[in-house]
């Protein structure tokens, strides 16, 4: 993406922090570990005054893993980390509900509009949504934001960049003067 950037809109887990193994998630905020170059990507964000939310499925709250209060204390460990290192997230937006049960859960679109509504965004076209899955990307899509899917090889559906990173793709996004910043 070059010239206007009005935000950047986060999947969490394998794009901002370590993914749990399949089939299990992180119930407890001792098991969240950022992924490297993770802070220092939102900090350039951060630092480039573009806004950055956090949009992700959370299906274990509706298999009974976990609930609300235990996914804000893994939250609220999440904003620790990213402060530890001069890095933050503006907003956290998140589906708790299990697959087909609602129209907020990624792919479907609904749960990025509402992070951009809460930008100040009328429209998504100027923000790029970076993810490590297709359901990701296919919620950016739907959502009519860029996209950017993070994989070690260049696979991606048309019209969507790849980056290995979430540094990377922030740099990217951002262009190359940044990565000194």
């Amino acid at each position: 993406m070059t010239g206007r950037l009005d935000a950047v809109l986060l999947d969490r887990d394998g794009t901002i922090n370590v993914k749990a193994p399949e089939g299990q998630y992180i119930t407890d905020p001792a098991q969240l570990e950022l992924l490297p170059g993770a802070a220092e990507a939102i900090h350039l964000l951060n630092h480039a005054g573009v806004p950055v939310a956090v949009v992700t499925n959370q299906r274990g709250v509706a298999l009974g893993r976990m609930d609300d209060a235990d996914l804000r204390a893994v939250h609220a460990r999440l904003h620790q980390l990213l402060g530890n290192q001069n890095a933050w997230v503006d907003a956290i937006f998140y589906c708790p509900h299990d697959t087909g049960a609602c129209a907020c859960r990624k792919p479907a679109p609904l749960m990025l509009r509402r992070a951009g509504a809460y930008l100040g965004l009328s429209n998504l076209r100027h923000a790029v949504m970076i993810g490590d899955s297709l359901s990701d990307v296919e919620a950016g899509r739907r959502a009519g934001a860029q996209t950017v899917l993070l994989a070690a090889s260049g696979s991606a559906p048309d019209g969507t960049m790849t980056a290995p990173t979430l540094l990377d793709a922030v740099r990217s996004q951002l262009g190359a003067d940044t990565a000194a910043a």
